[in-house]
């Protein structure tokens, strides 16, 4: 279960190995908007290199945006290297852009970041785009220039919104967008707060500082735990729809949840 992603760019070779050893879930390799121009050719080969065995932690690629002129040499240089654990595909705007590019990789597991308006308009198309989607994000920064949005909660909505698409095609719960700030680890944490409770799962970082942070606001409390642990006792002992003494109703989406909460709790422990 994925809690934290750890981006590093990937002209920095040295960087990436350090992030292999942070401690995150698993390492994004950036290609993208970490990569200036004159070095994208040498941060496509040096991550190629790198995923000709299977690193420590799983390894997921941010490629350039494929219309971009790296783009479709990133996919030919990666899908077929055997420690790529997924491709994270940037500006993703139609459901067309995911199936060409699942058609052309294989079957490698596919990520789309939604960056603009019209993206975050047709999230469940693109979520349904294709089986090999295996989960969708918002791209904060560009998607904020597009809506020209400042305030923190202007993009509550598209926030809810691709949560929502993510949910009704059967994906798993997004991770919310980086924190831009690396030292502020008071908002970093209210941030993320925030956002699990808006059905986020998880979010990227830019900085192993950031790791402990993210993980400790999205591992459930001791008593959300005690509160599942009820509910499952509850559900055992009378099954169907119940009303616990406290009030709580229990009925099987509520077990559901509480079947959540107790294996992110097992996580925690385990680490």
């Amino acid at each position: 279960m994925i809690l934290t992603w750890l981006y590093a760019p990937g002209d920095r070779p040295a960087v990436v190995a350090k992030a292999l050893g942070c401690g995150a879930d698993a390492v994004i390799v950036d290609l993208e908007d970490a990569v200036p121009a004159s070095r994208k050719e040498y941060a496509r080969d040096a991550t190629a290199e790198l995923l000709a065995e299977r690193p420590p932690v799983p390894v997921h690629v941010r490629v350039n945006a494929l219309d971009s002129p790296w783009g479709g040499v990133d996919l030919t240089a990666l899908a077929g290297r055997r420690g790529l654990a997924g491709l994270r595909l940037p500006k993703i705007s139609a459901p067309e852009q995911v199936a060409a590019v699942a058609e052309r990789t294989g079957g490698v597991p596919l990520h789309a970041l939604l960056e603009s308006a019209l993206g975050v308009e047709r999230a469940f198309e693109i979520a349904r785009a294709h089986p090999a989607l295996r989960g969708l994000s918002l791209g904060e920064a560009d998607l904020r220039a597009d809506l020209t949005v400042s305030a923190e909660t202007g993009l509550d909505w598209c926030r809810s919104r691709v949560v929502v698409a993510a949910r009704a095609a059967g994906l798993l719960p997004p991770a919310q967008s980086v924190f831009p700030d690396i030292r502020d680890l008071e908002a970093l944490a209210a941030s993320c707060s925030r956002g699990r409770s808006l059905g986020f799962l998880g979010r990227a970082a830019i900085h192993p500082r950031q790791l402990p942070v993210i993980e400790q606001a999205y591992l459930p409390a001791p008593a959300e735990v005690t509160a599942a642990e009820e509910v499952l006792a509850a559900a055992r002992a009378t099954p169907g729809a119940l009303a616990l003494p406290d009030g709580r109703f229990v009925d099987p989406a509520v077990v559901a949840a509480a079947h959540r909460t107790l294996a992110l709790s097992r996580r925690g422990a385990t680490r």
